[in-house]
């Protein structure tokens, strides 16, 4: 039996270089381990809709996508997931604070001090090492 792909939208939310991530609830998968704001799309929702929904729905901060920075599978113990991170920014940056439902904004030189999802770490590293970047060209 093989197991049907789950398409996850995420956002990534950069704001004067920083992220936003949280960490996941001690109930169901991948608890204690550092989150960027996202989830599992609705039947027919994009992948940059739901990202930008689940971020407001679990840090209350509405944002605005800007562009795709990484899509890849990965498969995990409960799943397969469709991981689609998408760079968004706060799209009303004077509402922009810490503390947004137990996220906080987190420096990239930071993030080796959280622990990530497997599905997670390439996203780290270009995050981390500068191959993409929250910036965008205007």
């Amino acid at each position: 039996m093989t197991r049907e792909t789950q398409p996850i939208g995420v956002a990534v939310v950069e704001y004067l270089g920083q992220y936003l991530v949280g960490i996941r609830g001690e109930q169901g998968p991948l608890a204690g381990y550092a989150e960027f704001p996202g989830g599992k799309c609705l039947l027919n929702e994009r992948p940059a809709d739901c990202a930008c929904r689940e971020c407001f729905e679990e840090s209350g901060l509405e944002v605005t996508p800007a562009k795709l920075l990484l899509n890849a599978a990965f498969e995990y113990s409960h799943g397969t997931v469709d991981l689609h991170f998408w760079l968004c920014h706060p799209t009303h940056p004077a509402l922009v604070a810490d503390g947004h439902q137990g996220f906080r904004w987190v420096a990239p030189a930071d993030f080796q001090h959280y622990r990530f999802p497997e599905g997670n770490l390439r996203l780290i590293e270009l995050l981390t090492t500068g191959i993409v970047s929250g910036k965008v060209a205007t």
